[in-house]
């Protein structure tokens, strides 16, 4: 084990060398995002196909939408890179069919489900949420999915389920930057019973009325509206009901950054920057980061008592 000292860089910190030999377009991008409503990647997103039976769901914000080209160009997910262009640019090699679920743990009905099993477990809703990123930007997204309650009713969790544990895939073949030390792949995440019950928190297999881009996390993920956007696991295999609390992916790599709760809280700033502030994708002015991500109203009793300072 190597042991970081303080003036050590963090390779979490490092400019990888693919994205320092695009920083021309790097540059340009991070210019976009402050001054248009919308900005595109070098090609433009590849569109997917439209979902059937999508109707209106409930919590949708009348916020006005972050363009599509926005949302499926600028995204975190490490296993495809860690710039924010990289996810669209290599999510490629990701084999979105064929795709099994695995649903095990302390529950009465373990049961592996094909995707396509998914997509029929509940009539599919659009859920226009907000995002908020811990790195300070946001945006809002029209996602289509089905409340992951509807998931845990039919499996029947028993009495000593307290949480609920999200693998994403761990295949370096298919996800290259998995042979990283980034993170200690597989990612990871997890919430607690109640919060993962909660009618807000999603099982999202697309966006825009349209199947979920691989970039975005196909062909599931989780979506929790309240919490800071890394809580989301993407390209879900693994879902696991446990009696104690997961050891997440972000917990192992930066305790001291990264919480379990992680609730949107500008209250509470990250070690390295404030959560005060947040800027809206294609806006240029900050606005004020609002608890729970302006979910105060639907979520803040989950919370009754927990002091959210000390479990961020």
């Amino acid at each position: 084990m190597r042991i970081i000292g303080q003036d050590d860089i963090p390779a979490s910190e490092i400019t990888p060398r693919e994205v320092y030999l695009k920083r021309r377009q790097f540059m340009a991008g991070i210019a976009a995002l402050a001054v248009s409503p919308a900005f595109a990647a070098a090609a433009p997103p590849v569109r997917g196909a439209r979902l059937a039976g999508v109707k209106p769901g409930r919590f949708s914000t009348r916020e006005a939408q972050t363009p599509y080209e926005s949302v499926t160009t600028y995204n975190n997910f490490y296993e495809f890179g860690t710039g924010k262009f990289d996810p669209a640019e290599n999510a490629h090699t990701l084999k979105t069919r064929p795709w099994t679920v695995s649903v095990e743990g302390e529950i009465k009905r373990p049961r592996l489900y094909d995707i396509d099993e998914l997509l029929k477990l509940a009539p599919l809703e659009e859920r226009v949420y907000r995002l908020r990123c811990v790195e300070g930007w946001s945006m809002v997204i029209p996602w289509v999915g089905f409340p992951l309650a509807e998931l845990i009713r039919r499996v029947e969790p028993s009495g000593n389920a307290r949480f609920v544990e999200f693998h994403t895939l761990h295949d370096p073949a298919q996800m290259p930057f998995q042979r990283s030390s980034v993170l200690d792949w597989p990612y990871v995440e997890g919430l607690r019973i109640d919060e993962a019950n909660h009618p807000l928190t999603l099982l999202a297999v697309g966006l825009y009325g349209e199947v979920l881009p691989r970039q975005n996390g196909a062909p599931v993920r989780l979506v929790v509206p309240w919490k800071y956007g890394f809580k989301s696991a993407k390209s879900i295999v693994k879902i696991r009901f446990v009696e104690k609390p997961p050891l997440t992916a972000w917990m192992r790599a930066a305790p001291n950054e990264y919480g379990f709760f992680s609730n949107v809280n500008p209250k509470v700033d990250h070690p390295r920057w404030s959560q005060a502030k947040e800027r809206r994708i294609g806006e240029f002015f900050k606005r004020d980061t609002l608890m729970f991500n302006g979910y105060a109203d639907q979520v803040a009793h989950l919370y009754r008592g927990l002091d959210l300072r000390k479990f961020f």
